[in-house]
């Protein structure tokens, strides 16, 4: 792995008239224009009714390209105002964001366990804005007032940690890529964005949501409790929530994340009039690296392996993206203390020294519920039964997960003249090499 010098984007004038076009571009266009747009300048479709060979070569996004599709993507737009009342909580603050910022697409409670990364012809790398604090957040011209585009992006590009001076390796075959998309899945020229949530600190995050309200959680995997699912402190002692729906819960939950924000940034290509879609048709273990085959090595991921899993179970990549669960922790006790920590740590959402939105934000952050003990006592014992008795965390769904992925490449509009009718594609890919290049 390389690390990534400091880096300044530089950003031509022909390069700032178009972002200023693209900030007054409609956003109800945006969505009615959204299609699922593959063919790339370089590209070619080999055989069937709509076989076709690109002219033109392969043409890499700019960086400046690159920069704007990850900020609407990855971005941090403001600070979490996170959730404003419960009267289980009152007169303190319920306390469920597990970070203060808030990014270009929303989480549920606030948990934000998803960060990015990418890949193209200049690399791999990792981009981490889940607990970057706010800065100028996604410009707007508004009353002749020009938009701060270099801070903006700068915030963004200074986020970039490369990897590797290589592009991901995916094997042009099944089972790797789905059929479908061998021909131009990761396709050279192109951008891909891999967005991966961390579930075993969303488990944890649940596990403790339902904790402060009152709820355990019953093994109905096993046919037994959980520890402290009965503990007469709870406000709903006795009625405990079912593991495998917490489980379901959290995958669900987390999947939002990865959706929205690849979803936020195929809004955007039709807007910088750029060919790509959203997708999940490349092997979740082939791109972390644990299809067992040494060749495909992916992101290199650290990898468990359990006769009880129907598969193999990535954790993380140390020193880059490790998630809340061994080897990356040491045990339950280390996992929730580092959660904790996340939470009501230096910079957390609840440090009254960090700043936010609020007029007297130091009161707000102070008047958030704490974690007490026992509190921790319950939720280490549950997270340490989950991990003794399935062997990770969560017990039932992968440690890692990823859904939809991005991919944002140069749009041949000969493609769609040739087997298209009209409004195949916009505007603003029309226009595209004359206005950003």
């Amino acid at each position: 792995m390389t690390g990534t010098p400091s880096r300044v984007l530089r950003v031509s004038e022909r390069e700032r008239a178009a972002i200023g076009a693209l900030l007054r571009f409609p956003l109800v266009a945006a969505i009615n224009g959204r299609r699922s747009r593959r063919f790339p300048v370089g590209g070619s479709i080999p055989a069937g009714e709509l076989a076709f060979t690109s002219a033109k070569p392969v043409q890499p996004l700019s960086e400046v390209e690159r920069a704007l599709v990850l900020a609407v993507v990855t971005g941090v737009t403001g600070w979490n105002f996170g959730i404003s009342h419960h009267p289980g909580y009152a007169p303190a603050l319920p306390n469920y964001p597990a970070t203060a910022g808030g990014r270009t697409f929303p989480s549920a409670a606030g948990f934000h366990t998803t960060d990015f990364f990418f890949t193209d012809d200049s690399g791999t790398y990792f981009l981490s804005s889940r607990d970057a604090a706010p800065g100028d957040g996604v410009p707007v011209e508004d009353d002749g007032v020009e938009a701060d585009v270099d801070a903006w992006l700068g915030a963004t590009v200074a986020r970039y940690r490369k990897l590797s001076d290589r592009r991901i390796r995916l094997p042009r075959e099944e089972p790797h890529l789905e059929g479908h998309n061998t021909w131009i899945a990761n396709h050279p020229g192109s951008l891909l964005v891999v967005p991966v949530a961390d579930l075993a600190q969303h488990l944890i995050a649940n596990l403790a949501f339902f904790l402060q309200n009152g709820y355990g959680v019953y093994d109905d995997v096993n046919g037994r409790p959980v520890p402290g699912g009965d503990d007469s402190s709870l406000r709903h002692a006795g009625d405990p929530f079912p593991l495998s729906f917490v489980e379901q819960y959290t995958l669900a939950e987390a999947s939002a994340e990865l959706i929205t924000g690849v979803y936020n940034g195929h809004l955007l290509l039709g807007a910088l009039g750029l060919g790509g879609w959203t997708f999940d048709g490349i092997d979740r273990l082939s791109i972390l690296g644990a299809s067992g085959d040494p060749d495909v090595p992916g992101l290199g991921f650290h990898v468990e392996h359990d006769e009880r899993w129907a598969l193999p179970n990535p954790t993380g990549l140390p020193g880059v993206f490790e998630t809340l669960a061994r080897p990356h922790v040491r045990d339950a006790a280390e996992a929730v203390e580092r959660f904790a920590e996340r939470k009501f740590g230096t910079g957390g959402p609840f440090d009254a020294a960090t700043p936010g939105p609020w007029r007297d934000t130091r009161r707000v952050r102070s008047s958030a519920a704490p974690y007490d003990e026992r509190f921790l006592r319950l939720l280490t014992g549950q997270v340490r039964y989950i991990d003794e008795t399935f062997g990770k965390v969560p017990g039932t769904v992968p440690t890692v997960q990823i859904l939809n992925y991005l991919q944002a490449q140069h749009l041949d509009t000969d493609f769609y003249d040739h087997h298209f009718g009209e409004g195949a594609y916009l505007a603003t890919h029309r226009e595209h090499g004359a206005t950003w290049h």
